[in-house]
């Protein structure tokens, strides 16, 4: 292929067409911008943009991201002496969209990044993606996991245009009929109450879990909303019913659902506390005999072991589909630069055709990705053989233990 290279002033120009943030049905022509077409030399190493919440009230789970993505690195780096992979680091500070957008500039316009993981955030997707294809730049999270962003319902279209959005995690459909299930089969709770923190992750989670629990019969479910900066819960603690079995929060803060379930103990309501993936930080969210659920890990992996005896014995679990996300960016942008020299238009495509094994991918099945439509909840960019959630009960001093 002849080789050019992407002029700072051509992404400058196509970034402009995005605005500030994604309007969410409205990406632009289907056509490449020059950004994503135009071609680097691939040299000896290819650089990677890790969009994560370094900071923030998620920094608690952001930490994961990049110990996973750093760990990726390491080992990649150790069997790919020709082609090794650089990170570039991008704050965005979850829940802080702002910041998420001023990331997304800045990786749409290094002209050095032919790949992306994350964003962590559903909602940092959905205001990121049409800045991120107007730099042609596919996405590939390792927890943003909102159904829409790769599947149409109730007559709007998906969140995120098609071949620009791929994850390496369940979504909120499987994660919703999973703590359904356990809810209602496992807890046989009767009486159940939802508290959603208002942003889009939340609240279609919370919606999920809502429908299968009420499509059950006999279960009475009662519906909250909470804003993510409060930190005094009292007033949503005594709306909560007297004989509530199961309080299910479905949120991404996981210290602010420490705080909720030290007040609910505080107020003498003995509810069991279920949080959702993004709960998913042992030393953070303790609460003991709490339930959460988090991404599917593969316990038996080699490569787990050693992570976790190089971070103090601790898997750090939220952050392997991190490694995951970063595994099949490397291995398109490998690809591409075969040649010599590599644009985002064709690792793009690579990343659809990316085939990773159950052992390489470390979740314990293989990953593809789907082109169609699969069921009522699966769309491109999912994986095609995913597999459940798992869940976790939180023991006596902290400790988090796999119960299902």
């Amino acid at each position: 292929m002849k080789k050019s290279s992407i002029a700072a002033g051509v992404v400058l120009a196509a970034l402009v067409t995005a605005g500030s943030g994604a309007s969410r049905a409205q990406f632009g022509p289907a056509a490449d911008s020059s950004a994503g077409s135009a071609l680097v030399n691939c040299g000896t190493t290819q650089t990677i943009g890790v969009a994560y919440p370094a900071t923030g009230p998620a920094a608690s789970i952001g930490v994961y991201q990049i110990h996973w993505a750093q760990f990726f690195a390491a080992q990649w780096n150790k069997s790919h002496k020709k082609n090794k992979i650089r990170i570039v680091q991008g704050d965005t500070k979850l829940p802080d969209t702002a910041s998420a957008l001023s990331v997304a500039h800045q990786f749409a316009s290094n002209a050095n990044i032919l790949g992306l993981v994350g964003p962590a955030g559903s909602q940092e997707v959905q205001d990121t993606a049409a800045v991120f294809k107007s730099g042609g730049l596919a996405v590939v999270t390792g927890s943003a996991t909102r159904v829409t962003l790769t599947r149409a319902q109730g007559g709007k279209p998906r969140d995120t245009p098609k071949g620009f959005f791929y994850r390496t995690v369940p979504n909120d459909g499987q994660q919703g009929d999973r703590v359904a299930v356990w809810i209602a089969g496992k807890l046989k709770a009767k009486r159940v109450y939802i508290i959603d923190d208002e942003e889009s992750y939340s609240t279609g989670l919370a919606d999920q879990v809502q429908r299968n629990l009420q499509s059950n019969g006999g279960l009475t479910v009662n519906r909250d909303h909470v804003n993510q900066n409060v930190s005094d819960f009292s007033s949503v603690i005594t709306r909560i019913p007297g004989n509530t079995q199961v309080v299910f929060l479905p949120w991404q803060l996981a210290g602010k659902a420490q705080l909720f379930y030290t007040q609910l103990r505080a107020a003498g309501k003995k509810a069991i506390v279920f949080g959702s993936d993004g709960t998913f930080a042992p030393g953070t969210f303790t609460g003991r005999g709490s339930y959460v659920s988090s991404f599917p890990v593969d316990y038996n992996s080699a490569l787990l072991k050693k992570f976790k005896a190089q971070h103090g014995g601790q898997d750090e679990a939220f952050g392997l589909p991190t490694y995951t996300a970063a595994l099949v960016n490397a291995t398109a942008i490998m690809k591409a630069c075969k040649n010599g020299t590599a644009s985002r238009a064709e690792v793009r495509k690579n990343i659809a055709n990316v085939k990773l094994s159950k052992k390489s991918s470390l979740l314990g099945f293989p990953v593809t990705f789907l082109s169609k439509n699969r069921g009522s909840q699966l769309g491109p960019g999912d994986m095609g053989l995913p597999a459940d959630f798992g869940i976790y009960k939180i023991g006596a001093n902290g400790k988090y233990n796999r119960v299902g």
